[in-house]
């Protein structure tokens, strides 16, 4: 039953292709394209004007592309009124775009009488300066039809104003018309007892004062405009101002504010001006629909780029479509798979990452000891990182990469070179049977076209939360945090043929935003029995350099980033000194671009006896530092595991951390530790528990080692060769 609604809704895409096409053929080539309108117009007008003393027009204001006031009631009102023509006096089109010109011209289509178009605010929008030039013509003109003279002025600042005024004084003196009518977009004058924005009226003062002494100088009977969505008469010293915007854009259905336009009677007895409204309003729904209808005909009907786009997507959904409806699938694993061939010979392994060696973080951390594991299997690696300048050399199977450019302030992350045929050139010849992705960028991508390429399966381990690392981008932060990183991390996993996560939260997250791809759920492994092991003179010595005496510690591992919520443990720290005499020191054990600043915050709360800032520590000495202590302290809400976690276990130390993905995985609440809300109170209630509750601390850290000894590298990477076996093994068949 559910193949039904699919392939209707397949069949309908192919049905709306093919009317799109029929559609875009009609207008390109049977409807005519229109430039010059108002020429045209023009000799319209004068030849029923020509020689008569008598005749009527109408003026509408704010037509804004209306089908519903404009189109559907006010142009059927026109061609029965016996009016002789049309003249807007501002704002035809919601925009200058070409779809909003050429709507108006097909609207302009159903009027049985000739139009001219003041140019406006709304016609100069979008570059739409030179489409009205090409449609309709000058943005400033006059002709003379009868024994009147109409004048239409700029009034956008398109066209400079002395310009306009110098030919308006100098069209005036010579002109020897019985009538004269003026029609500009922004009104000289403000309407009587009306507030309005100084903007609306016509800028700059100068320019509207100027035009006023003219209109004074040289007789003009009325002023036509069009910027507010009102109707108000204004008259000074003879010329009558009129302000007419209800032809179609918003109206506030009031006394001044309402869909109308107006009959102007020209007879040798005199002008007259008759307000024609409109009974009742438009509806809010039909006014969604008439938005709807112009965003559609721009996509479809006006630029060829925009149809190709349109048709290529419905296209696509077709296409997509199909591949749902009438492809069969089977979403229950190969049990009959045959790992046999793979996993009894050794494997190649090249692994990309965007960081590694010497660089001290997490994710070199979890590459080298992947390695280790690996190649203790028998296997063969090959890793293609950065370069630094503290790298070892030679380095065996390491292809380092010049860096291009570097970010964050201590040049955290470098931007390899992958433009380098050299780094081609070794991967192909090392011949990998795999490649590990470590990064969804950069290096990461150039790994994963190696792949395709090379025509081997890419995984990629997901090591990052990309929301939290948003300072880092020169992108708007609640954009990249809230969409970019997302949909990076979606479409680099899809694209792989495996992913491995640290955490079932990691796992669960992928899914949410629509990862499909295999994925094994595997921590990184850490060196259990090197963390057990430790030289208690060295502890000693170390102890007494760092000096400590007979105060509780608290060790923390983290880099000193914004992401990682390192004033969150401050001020925890700053809370718990205030509520216990119980001497205590936090060793925050790593180094960062925020070092400076949250050393001068530590001092600021005179915290300098309770937190130490004791920057990198080499690798191999982390062991001797955590022995220095009596809990570890986290409070980063950005791991996809927390490795140091583990290592903090492994050495015996229990954990106290803020709960977030990464450390509900690792962290059983009451047993190997606490996990708290980022609350201070909360947090800091939960240490000083473990400071004074000796046996309830002893008891922890058993169950922190316990827990850590299920992680040693040695099951880590047998774990990972055995995913690396089934994605070989099920390639062929992808």
């Amino acid at each position: 039953m559910r193949l039904r609604p699919l392939k209707a809704l397949f069949y309908s895409c192919v049905l709306i292709v093919c009317l799109l096409l029929g559609y875009k053929a009609y207008l390109n080539f049977f409807l005519p394209d229109f430039e010059a309108e108002h020429s045209t117009q023009i000799e319209r007008i004068q030849q029923r004007l020509q020689d008569r003393q008598q005749f009527s027009f109408a003026v509408v204001g704010n037509i804004r592309n209306s089908i519903g006031i404009f189109e559907h009631r006010i142009i059927p009102r026109l061609n029965a009124s016996g009016v002789d023509f049309l003249v807007s006096s501002g704002n035809a089109v919601s925009g200058g775009g070409e779809d909003n010109y050429r709507a108006l011209f097909g609207s302009l289509g159903h009027l049985e009488v000739p139009y001219l178009l003041t140019f406006g605010e709304r016609e100069y929008e979008e570059f739409g300066s030179y489409r009205y030039y090409e449609h309709f013509g000058p943005h400033f003109f006059s002709f003379r039809a009868g024994n009147s003279r109409f004048i239409f002025l700029d009034s956008s600042g398109k066209t400079p104003w002395r310009w306009q005024l110098l030919w308006l004084q100098d069209l005036l003196q010579r002109s020897d018309a019985a009538r004269r009518f003026l029609f500009v977009s922004h009104p000289p004058l403000p309407p009587p007892q009306a507030k309005i924005d100084g903007e609306d009226l016509l800028q700059p003062a100068a320019f509207r004062e100027a035009l006023l002494r003219l209109i004074r100088q040289h007789r003009i009977d009325a002023v036509f405009s069009a910027q507010l969505p009102l109707y108000a008469e204004r008259p000074l010293d003879g010329t009558r101002f009129f302000t007419t915007g209800g032809g179609g854009g918003l109206v506030l259905d009031r006394d001044k504010s309402f869909y109308h336009y107006l009959q102007v009677s020209v007879s040798p007895q005199g002008l007259e001006v008759a307000l024609q409204p409109l009974e009742g309003s438009q509806p809010a729904l039909w006014r969604q629909l008439e938005s709807l209808w112009l965003f559609i005909y721009s996509l479809i009907y006006v630029g060829y780029l925009n149809f190709i786009l349109i048709t290529s997507l419905l296209a696509l959904a077709a296409i997509k479509l199909h591949a749902l409806v009438f492809t069969d699938r089977d979403y229950y694993p190969d049990y009959d798979l045959d790992l046999t061939p793979w996993s009894q010979r050794p494997l190649k392994v090249a692994m990309f990452s965007n960081n590694y060696l010497p660089f001290i973080g997490g994710v070199p951390l979890s590459i080298e000891r992947l390695r280790r594991g690996l190649e203790a299997l028998g296997n063969a690696v090959l890793i293609v990182a950065p370069g630094y300048r503290e790298q070892p050399a030679p380095e065996p199977g390491v292809i380092r990469v010049p860096t291009l450019l570097t970010l964050g302030v201590r040049r955290e992350f470098r931007l390899a070179n992958v433009f380098l045929r050299r780094i081609r050139r070794d991967v192909r010849a090392f011949a990998p049977d795999l490649i590990h992705l470590h990064h969804p960028f950069w290096l990461g991508s150039l790994g994963l076209w190696l792949a395709r390429r090379l025509g081997v399966p890419a995984v990629f381990t997901y090591h990052t939360r990309l929301e939290h690392y948003a300072h880092f981008v020169p992108l708007p932060g609640i954009l990249f945090r809230n969409l970019i990183s997302h949909a990076l991390i979606r479409r680099f996993a899809n694209r792989c043929n495996g992913v491995i996560v640290p955490t079932w939260s990691a796992e669960e997250y992928l899914r949410l935003i629509g990862v499909r791809t295999p994925i094994l759920i595997q921590p990184t492994g850490i060196d259990v029995e090197h963390l057990r092991r430790y030289d208690a003179r060295a502890v000693r010595r170390l102890k007494t350099s760092l000096g400590l005496a007979d105060e509780r510690v608290l060790i923390s591992v983290s880099r000193l980033s914004n992401e990682k919520n390192i004033d969150f443990l401050i001020d925890a720290i700053d809370c718990l000194h205030r509520r216990t005499s119980l001497p205590f020191r936090l060793l925050i054990i790593g180094d960062g671009h925020q070092r400076k600043r949250l050393q001068t915050r530590i001092e600021a709360l005179q915290l300098d006896r309770h937190i130490v800032l004791l920057g990198a520590v080499p690798p191999d000495e982390i062991a001797l530092y955590y022995r220095l202590g009596d809990l570890f302290a986290f409070a980063s809400k950005s791991e996809t595991q927390g490795m140091v976690i583990l290592e903090a276990m492994a050495a015996g130390l229990p954990v106290v951390a803020v709960r977030a993905s990464g450390i509900d995985d690792v962290v059983c609440q009451g047993g190997n530790g606490f996990k708290t809300a980022e609350n201070i109170e909360q947090w800091s209630e939960r240490v000083l528990q473990l400071l004074e509750d000796e046996a309830l601390r002893q008891t922890m850290a058993r169950e922190a080692q316990a827990l850590a000894a299920e992680h040693s590298i040695e099951r880590f990477a047998a774990r990972v060769r055995e995913f690396y076996d089934t994605l070989l093994a099920t390639s062929p068949k992808r």
